[in-house]
């Protein structure tokens, strides 16, 4: 059987060209005709096809032609469907958000990566946080928190100080941006199972704006975000290189 295979890419010169390349070499399917779906870009631009082609249920195989590329493989032109026929599959599911504005519309979104609630104004957020509907912090002071997936642990979440998590752990990293008070609260570990709400305290007076992947909501008065199983992400790395060893191999860099 002939392996389909639908080529996307970035914006970038350089994605599109390989884009060009590729599909002379290999032939070019549409995506929801195609057996695997071969993204060319970086990190934002793979998060961007895992959203746009989840329905599809065709498993997604990144080529870095950009400027980070931690979900990506090494480009390289020759021996692509050997590549793809070993590339090992990880299955990731998204963040389910769920946030009220202060005009009350309701807006709904996935993250792959993490929900941040971020402020947006001069003076420090306050966030109230409950989980599972039961009262966990009562006022945090801070420019931020976040909530994040494995497959995310090493994006913001990182930066910010949270904890690298293993792809096949069943926990979320709840991680404080820059946390004023309480000054030592560097967040915590939950259950993929929970559901966690954020509140913002004084929403008028501390502006408060969430992201899911990109997609922001400004002027937020409550996110509710928890794991979606329903939805299920496959992406495919090469033999070696999958998102488990990558998630180990930072920690020692």
């Amino acid at each position: 059987m002939t392996l389909k295979i639908a080529f996307l890419a970035s914006e970038a010169p350089v994605a599109q060209a390989a884009r060009v390349d590729l599909a002379a070499r290999y032939g070019d399917s549409p995506p929801e005709e195609a057996d695997v779906i071969v993204a060319l870009g970086g990190d934002g631009f793979m998060l961007r096809t895992l959203h746009a082609t989840a329905d599809l249920s065709v498993p997604v195989y990144g080529m870095n032609r950009g400027t980070i590329g931690f979900l990506m493989n090494e480009y390289d032109e020759t021996d692509l469907k050997v590549r793809l026929a070993e590339a090992e599959e990880e299955i990731i599911n998204p963040l389910s958000m769920t946030a009220m504005d202060r005009q009350g519309e309701m807006h709904k979104a996935l993250a792959i990566n993490e929900v941040s609630l971020l402020r947006a104004g001069p003076q420090a957020a306050k966030l109230k946080i409950s989980v599972d509907g039961r009262l966990r912090l009562a006022e945090l002071v801070c420019d931020g928190a976040l909530l994040s997936t494995p497959a995310g642990s090493t994006a913001y979440n990182y930066s910010a100080h949270g904890p690298i998590l293993p792809i096949g752990a069943d926990v979320l990293a709840l991680t404080a941006i820059a946390a004023f008070r309480p000054r030592r609260w560097r967040g915590a570990l939950l259950p993929k199972t929970a559901k966690v709400r954020f509140d913002v305290l004084e929403a008028e007076k501390r502006p408060v704006m969430a992201d899911a992947d990109s997609i922001s909501i400004m002027d937020i008065d409550w996110v509710e975000i928890r794991s979606e199983p329903r939805v299920r992400h496959r992406i495919l790395f090469d033999p070696g290189h999958g998102l488990e060893e990558r998630l180990i191999s930072e920690q020692f860099t």
